[in-house]
């Protein structure tokens, strides 16, 4: 029943991975758009911590993890955010409903694999700026997936090592609208790219008992320098706005605009935390990401620098009694965390920065091994200073962790 459940799922939502708009935030205009969460549920409900790993659950974020499976495993998640963005002068609510992955782990004795879909960027916002009478609205689309393949190989008991490739693939649309009070016609530019690339991302994880019940864990993953091919194209129009608020276009021209190659920055992380089996755990993590080296697509943007991006990230989880079969709660896994981001970002001599706080539940279903899992975020991007946006947003996210057995003899049916 769950291979037909996956399958279904699979089919109802890829197509809504790839078209969804993922995001509210004025800064996914920048470069490829705003970076998603490439890690689980549970990941993410500890602060984006991915150095911890067990038999049952799948980690995105590190492809060695997925030699420890035993059970094969399902994933689907999905998360709404709803984001404030204020300025110095005004405020706007809005709000995001999200397919965040589709994942699936397969355990194969000392190997293990895992493949799946999940939103890498995501471009959606709506600005404008008025002066005098001159009104420029801003509107954005689109964003980058990746299809991925993990396979991963336990060394020894302790230290497992791993791969996954990733296919990018994706469409990103800048819409720039100007109108003039009193000028019957106003004009637009619209910057459309399809992007397409490879890339690989290299993994180990090293656990250990260092005393009787403390357990050891460490993680390393580094992601190289990779080239994303850009397609380009530019129209230009003018343009009348109708009495009902609509926009005709008239005389459009096409741009000649040059297909560019966009550099996809090497990102490095390293983790390490310490726990009790099956009890609690908890850990820190430092993610460091080259985007120092990022290019915009096809237009130059002034005010605008890429510099590194990092992330710093603390978490854990606590289960009161992982055998009390007889009171449910105690078997429910406690998580929470907090991160703290350098986007890579500097606007107007201004580097974007983010927190996060973090928190959630996994409530086991349908036997001992799958979850429902349970995650808020409540977190501030950005700053009001030097004429920018801070963005204050409240995310709840749910996913399924669904865990069956294949190949196994039946006696009875």
């Amino acid at each position: 029943m769950l291979k037909r459940f996956f399958i279904i799922t699979l089919l109802l939502v890829s197509s809504l991975a790839i078209a969804q708009e993922g995001t509210t935030s004025p800064y996914s205009f920048f470069g490829v758009g705003s970076l998603k969460f490439k890690g689980t549920v549970e990941n993410r409900a500890m602060g984006g911590l991915s150095v911890f790993t067990d038999s049952i659950h799948l980690n995105l974020q590190n492809p060695a993890s997925v030699s420890g499976l035993r059970r094969v495993n399902y994933s689907i998640a999905g998360s709404h955010q709803y984001n404030r963005l204020a300025t110095e002068q005004d405020s706007q609510n809005a709000t995001t409903t999200t397919l965040d992955y589709l994942a699936i782990g397969i355990p194969m004795g000392k190997f293990g694999a895992n493949f799946g879909l999940v939103p890498l960027t995501s471009t959606g916002y709506k600005l404008q700026n008025e002066v005098g009478g001159s009104l420029t609205q801003f509107e954005g689309s689109g964003g980058l997936n990746k299809a991925f393949l993990a396979i991963g190989y336990q060394i020894t008991s302790d230290l497992s090592i791993g791969i996954d490739a990733n296919y990018n693939f994706g469409n990103i649309e800048n819409i720039a609208t100007n109108t003039q009070e009193g000028i019957e016609f106003g004009s637009q530019e619209i910057n459309r790219s399809t992007l397409l690339g490879f890339n690989f991302n290299f993994g180990a994880m090293y656990k250990t008992m260092v005393t009787e019940d403390l357990q050891m864990m460490a993680s390393v993953t580094y992601t190289p320098e990779t080239d994303l091919s850009s397609e380009n194209e530019r129209v230009v129009a003018s343009i009348q706005e109708l009495p009902n608020g609509a926009i005709r276009p008239l005389d459009i021209r096409e741009i000649a605009v040059d297909d560019s190659d966009l550099t996809f920055p090497s990102q490095f992380s390293v983790g390490s935390g310490i726990g009790k089996p099956k009890k609690w755990f908890v850990g820190a993590e430092y993610t460091s990401q080259k985007t120092s080296n990022f290019t915009n697509r096809s237009f130059d943007l002034p005010n605008v620098a890429f510099e590194d991006a990092s992330q710093f990230s603390v978490g854990g989880f606590y289960i009161p009694n992982y055998n009390a079969f007889g009171n449910y709660f105690k078997r429910v896994v406690y998580r929470a965390g907090v991160r703290f981001d350098g986007t890579g970002i500097n606007v107007n001599n201004e580097s974007i920065n983010e927190f996060g706080i973090s928190f959630g539940m996994g409530l086991p279903i349908g036997g001992r091994f799958s979850n429902l899992n349970l995650g808020f975020e409540f977190g501030q991007r950005g700053t009001k200073s030097a004429g920018l946006v801070q963005e204050t947003f409240f995310t709840t996210f749910i996913s399924l962790s669904l865990n069956d057995k294949w190949f196994e003899k039946r006696y009875y049916d």
